[in-house]
């Protein structure tokens, strides 16, 4: 009789850590290693933000606070979903946790019973299957093609919806393809939700501020205010802000879905890093300036790596509308054998070929329900981006 719990053979290890692990330990081992893998800007976190959290360290702020979060910071994210997004809030509904992957788990934690189902559209961040599976529920997964540039269709929700759907989750600007729904494409959404009042949703709006050319974010509850009771809005600080290590999530909802999170996360984590709260505070009320200039950046690397995975052969490369991944298809690739003899079967074998061969750690796209494809993420220098493209042709050329 095995002494673990039955419910770790319904998960697996995050694949997305795993190859930014073997990237790290390849480079240590004095390998030519490029990581592609880690979902994080490169940029550091800016100053006005660190200059917070020293002050509150010398002001003595260290202590336990409220499990899900201190009031400044509940203050502080109901005047940004205002100011922002149009969404009136007050504290008592907002929850703040270690990240934005507790928020969503403790929400899931809060509402699952067996049997429930949660609707995912594919491509999807690797954990919202696996956290769905830990709460007990069933996940069921909605896939979107190339052909939609990744983003589901009205039918495509409407069609996976039944009598046993609890939550629908949605990702926008998406991770891992980067893909922005329009005001128009949300509304089709909701439009579907609408019909359908047994399904709550539940918004990860992680890479809100990440939007590039002429789009612009839009989240569920602002498309559709009908849908306001029964959404929870989550974001957080980790990715514009470049407070990933910080570890500040938060979500916004009705009080009674609030109060059950609470209550989860004061019998496992309970609060928040004190100091990461405060260096939160600042992130939210402080400047937003360096938002734009980041961005700016951010569009260089994109059309860089677009244009030159695109001119990979067999690669087929969309261009995103925010975050900072790109998602090509290797379709071209499929069956083909590379120079040291190995026959690419799927997406995971020409990640594992093009890491061992050329020292390019990328994702492969099967870890995030769509295959076959890979996901790149550019949030790291354009000299490396640009090697990693060079060797990614050089690589492909060389299939036969």
């Amino acid at each position: 009789m095995s002494f673990l719990s039955k419910t770790l053979s319904r998960v697996k290890p995050s694949p997305t850590i795993a190859v930014t692990q073997k990237a790290t330990e390849l480079k240590r081992a004095g390998k030519d290693v490029i990581g592609l893998g880690a979902g994080e800007p490169d940029f550091d976190t800016p100053q006005n933000i660190k200059d917070a959290a020293v002050a509150a360290i010398a002001a003595g702020k260290t202590k336990y606070t409220a499990p899900d979060g201190i009031p400044e910071l509940k203050e502080a994210i109901c005047a940004k979903l205002k100011r922002e997004n149009g969404l009136e809030y007050t504290p008592s509904q907002v929850s703040v946790g270690t990240g934005g992957k507790q928020i969503l788990y403790n929400a899931l934690m809060a509402t699952m019973n067996e049997g429930d189902e949660v609707v995912i559209p594919a491509p999807y961040w690797v954990s919202y299957p696996d956290m769905v599976l830990l709460a007990g529920g069933t996940p069921v997964i909605a896939e979107a093609s190339l052909q939609t540039n990744f983003k589901l269709t009205a039918d495509q929700l409407e069609a996976a919806i039944t009598p046993k759907t609890k939550w629908f989750i949605f990702n926008s600007p998406s991770n891992p393809t980067g893909a922005g729904y329009t005001r128009e494409e949300l509304k089709e959404l909701t439009d579907v939700l609408l019909r359908h009042p047994h399904v709550w949703v539940m918004t990860d709006d992680m890479y809100e501020h990440l939007a590039y050319d002429d789009f612009e974010f839009c989240t569920p509850a602002e498309v559709e205010p009908a849908l306001y009771e029964r959404t929870l809005t989550c974001n957080g600080v980790s990715k514009a802000y470049s407070m990933t290590g910080w570890r500040i999530g938060y979500a916004a909802g009705p009080e009674n879905l609030i109060a059950a999170m609470r209550k989860i996360q004061s019998q496992s984590t309970s609060n928040p890093c004190t100091i990461s709260q405060w260096a939160a505070v600042e992130a939210l009320n402080g400047t937003q300036d360096f938002l734009a200039t980041n961005n700016e950046t951010f569009v260089r690397r994109r059309n860089m790596v677009v244009e030159m995975l695109n001119a990979a052969e067999g690669i087929s490369c969309p261009t995103p509308e925010g975050a900072f991944y790109v998602y090509p298809s290797i379709a071209g690739c499929i069956g083909k054998t590379t120079q040291a003899g190995t026959t690419i079967s799927d997406d995971e074998t020409f990640a594992t070929a093009l890491l061992e061969e050329t020292g390019v750690a990328v994702v492969f796209g099967a870890a995030f329900g769509l295959s076959p494809n890979f996901r790149v993420s550019y949030a790291t220098s354009d000299e490396n981006l640009k090697e990693a493209c060079r060797r990614i042709q050089t690589f492909c050329a060389a299939l036969s």
